[in-house]
This record gives C-alpha cells, sequence and structure tokens, in this order.
C-alpha cells in the first residue's frame, strides 16, 4: 500500500498544471490528506493544502489563490490545480495520508522558462 503522486511536469512562468494524489492497494481517504512541498536545497515545507472533512480548506500563504485543493470522491482520489505558477513553486509535491501516516514518492514541478 501506497500514495501515489503524478502530473508533475516543467512549465513556463505563469502557466497551470494539475497534480493528482491517489493510493495503491487501498482507497484513499480524500478528507484526510494533503499536500506539501519541498524546493531544491531546502527542507520539506508545513502543509501547504489541505481540505478537512468539515469542508474547510487551508492553504499556504504562498500559494493562497493561485492552488486550489480538491477532492474526486469517485476515484478516491485528492487534486491539486496551480495556476500562475512561479519559478519559485519549483519543487516535488508530496502527498500525505494522514489517516495511515503514509507519504508519497512526490512528484517533480518546474517553473522555469
Amino acid at each position: 500500500a501506497q500514495v501515489v503522486e503524478s502530473g508533475g511536469a516543467l512549465v513556463q512562468p505563469g502557466g497551470s498544471l494539475r497534480l493528482s494524489c491517489a493510493a495503491s492497494g487501498y482507497p484513499l481517504d480524500t478528507y484526510a490528506a494533503g499536500w506539501f512541498r519541498q524546493a531544491p536545497g531546502k527542507e520539506r515545507e508545513g502543509a501547504l493544502c489541505i481540505s478537512s472533512s468539515d469542508g474547510s480548506t487551508y492553504y499556504a500563504d504562498a500559494v493562497k489563490g493561485r492552488f486550489t485543493i480538491s477532492r474526486d470522491d469517485a476515484q478516491w482520489k485528492v487534486l491539486l490545480d496551480m495556476r500562475n505558477l512561479k519559478p519559485e513553486d519549483t519543487a516535488v509535491y508530496y502527498c500525505y495520508d494522514d489517516r495511515r501516516g503514509y507519504w508519497g514518492q512526490g512528484t517533480q514541478v518546474i517553473v522555469s522558462s
């Protein structure tokens, strides 16, 4: 059983991407998963986006207004829509299953012209 992220790519500044998080071997609890990231040469940041079971959503200030977390409950996926990407968004993006304590291997996002 593991968490799997996908969707990372090289994108130009101002572009958009959609990341996807799913679980292999079990149904991901989409109310208990969030996104984190780790930029090159830096430690993993605190929570980037979290969608909670009470309907509330948390966004770090750095991504507020540009990133949107959502759930595809039919496919047990957590999605991260990113727009107006900036070079400082370059990082490996990780999904975390808070219910089971699993981290995925990450998906690379590079924002560069």
